[in-house]
């Protein structure tokens, strides 16, 4: 069973950065989609940002956009998202999730991920 590693959660100042890391335990793990979701107390799972695997191509929530970029190494097997410009409000739980069978027009839907990391936590603020 594969596993999602991740790392780089904290506590930042507003208008700081974090970087989360996620590896993924076997190199062979065959994925379409790996990104990332967070969380509240109370509230759902939000997509924050994903990555088609095979082209690279990124997408993000309208709230992240232009703030949060994702990117990949392939030779770590990890995904990074560089979170810049944090606000009080992307405060959260971010959980790195990947999908072996989801479709493109899925990707924003946190119940077609079927591998979870822990979470790390996220806290902003001053």
């Amino acid at each position: 069973q594969v596993q999602l590693v991740e790392s780089g959660g904290g506590l930042v100042q507003p208008g700081g950065s974090l970087r989360l890391s996620c590896a993924a335990s076997e190199r062979t793990f065959r994925r379409r989609a790996m990104g990332w979701f967070r969380q509240t107390p109370g509230k759902e799972r939000e997509f924050v940002a994903t990555m088609w695997w095979s082209t690279g191509g990124t997408f993000y929530a309208d709230s992240v956009k232009g703030r949060f970029t994702l990117s990949r190494d392939n030779a770590k097997n990890t995904v990074y998202l560089q979170m810049n410009s944090l606000k009080p409000d992307d405060t959260g739980v971010y959980y790195c999730a990947a999908s072996p069978t989801i479709i493109l027009s899925s990707i924003r839907d946190a119940r077609q991920y079927g591998y979870w990391g822990q979470g790390t936590q996220v806290t902003v603020s001053s």
